[in-house]
């Protein structure tokens, strides 16, 4: 038996519960657009079920085509009414394959700079220095769209547009500001932010962005130095070997400090915390205190809308809001950041976006692996976006802002990308809560 069939005995009672119903189906990106069944969850999870019966291999390419191939959105958990921890069972598959076959050399490299530090801040800051030169984006917009130069041109343009918003949107400074708050500065309690990766390299005035707003909103916000990598792109390739061990690093930065919430501004690195527990259940020294810091996680407008958000000055736009897979369907977090806005921002116009829980095709590192067909799914959501007329897309993932950004890049679109915290920000200079 394989260590893969061995695991799946082990979880026999998650797999039982699919019972084929097929609701799974029309929510499923690679189902959609495929038509084929082992594209689907409930294929997926019968090809698991052959490796456990001993009646397929770990190794056989009809089994690592298709489990690679899912984009982890878990949006078939949302509308599983037998309650299948997908998921959870994704990932575990994926490290038998990993450990049998070995990892793609593009996948290893980037996460290998991600888990170390010192190779983090030094492919980031190149990438910044990259950045700054513009030469992303003018080689984006030339190079043809030929399959294979696909992935190259989509990271380029994925890298240009963490620049900032487009032209034709909303200008948000980014100058240093203190806040001036109308609450009293850590009158709601003490939180720990996660900075990320992405987000505090090529995002960064995301993270500053959240940092005011959530000081407006009388937290006080606590640094913790000793914070790194949350591990969701480990865990999503499967190297969950490296995911444990950069959850414990952030376990003990920030279940040593006294605070209320953990705040996370990034959806999939918010998900990926809130399953620290179930991520260290087997390690008895690290399980209750993982449990204890999982408990604790808060996405940014979670927080917000639970606690009450305050009101800032007006911006009368129109804006379109995707809700990011690791969001909505992963933390079951679903209308928060509107619900944020249309308080927090007055005169601010929210247009529905026509299946904006739907993957937008980044899923992590999957655009830059799969480009031909998280491009497909990429273009059917900036088509989307493009189809509601507002100057400005607001989605709460990094990774979703690089893949939505690229694609408006590549279309010539002048729509902007923001993060929420960026909009609410925006309102708070404009209500005089900032000395400059």
């Amino acid at each position: 038996m394989t260590d893969l069939a061995s695991m799946l005995v082990d979880q026999e009672e998650r797999l039982s519960h699919c019972v084929h119903c097929g609701f799974c189906l029309p929510v499923c990106p690679t189902y959609v657009r495929l038509r084929d069944e082992n594209d689907s969850p409930r294929g997926r999870l019968h090809l698991m079920r052959a490796v456990a019966g001993g009646r397929l291999l770990t190794e056989d390419e009809t089994f690592g085509v298709h489990i690679d191939r899912c984009l982890g959105c878990r949006a078939c958990e949302t509308v599983c009414p037998s309650g299948v921890e997908y998921g959870v069972l994704l990932e575990k598959a994926r490290e038998d394959i990993v450990r049998k076959k070995g990892q793609a050399w593009v996948v290893k490299m980037l996460l290998g700079a991600f888990a170390s530090p010192g190779m983090r801040r030094v492919s980031l800051g190149l990438a910044r220095v990259l950045r700054a030169s513009r030469i992303p984006a003018i080689l984006a917009k030339l190079l043809p769209d030929f399959p294979w130069l696909r992935a190259p041109r989509l990271g380029l343009a994925m890298l240009a547009t963490t620049r900032g918003p487009g032209t034709g949107a909303l200008p948000v400074l980014n100058e240093p500001r203190r806040p001036a708050s109308p609450t009293a500065p850590g009158s709601r309690g003490r939180v720990g932010m996660l900075t990320g990766c992405v987000q505090e390299g090529l995002f960064r005035r995301v993270n500053e962005a959240t940092r005011r707003v959530l000081t407006i909103n009388g937290w006080e916000v606590v640094d913790v130095p000793e914070q790194g990598c949350c591990g969701a792109l480990h865990a999503h390739s499967g190297e969950l070997a490296g995911a444990r061990a950069l959850a414990r690093e952030n376990v003990e930065a920030f279940g040593r400090l006294d605070l209320d919430f953990v705040v996370v501004n990034a959806a999939g690195c918010g998900a990926a915390m809130k399953e620290f527990g179930e991520l260290l259940a087997e390690d008895q020294t690290w399980a209750g205190r993982a449990h204890a810091v999982a408990e604790r996680v808060r996405d940014f407008s979670e927080l917000l809308a639970d606690t009450g958000v305050v009101q800032g000055g007006s911006i009368p736009e129109k804006v379109t809001v995707d809700r990011p897979c690791h969001l909505v369907h992963a933390q079951r977090v679903g209308s928060q950041p509107e619900d944020v806005l249309r308080v927090g921002v007055p005169d601010l116009e929210i247009i529905p976006l026509e299946d904006a829980d739907e993957c937008c095709g980044g899923a992590g590192i999957y655009g830059i692996t799969h480009p031909d067909l998280g491009g497909r799914i990429g273009a059917d959501k900036v088509s989307a976006i493009i189809a509601t007329g507002a100057r400005m897309a607001l989605s709460a993932n990094p990774g979703c802002m690089m893949q939505i950004g690229a694609e408006l890049l590549l279309r010539g679109s002048q729509v902007g990308v923001l993060h929420p915290a960026e909009l609410l920000d925006e309102s708070y200079r404009r209500a005089g809560f900032y000395q400059d």
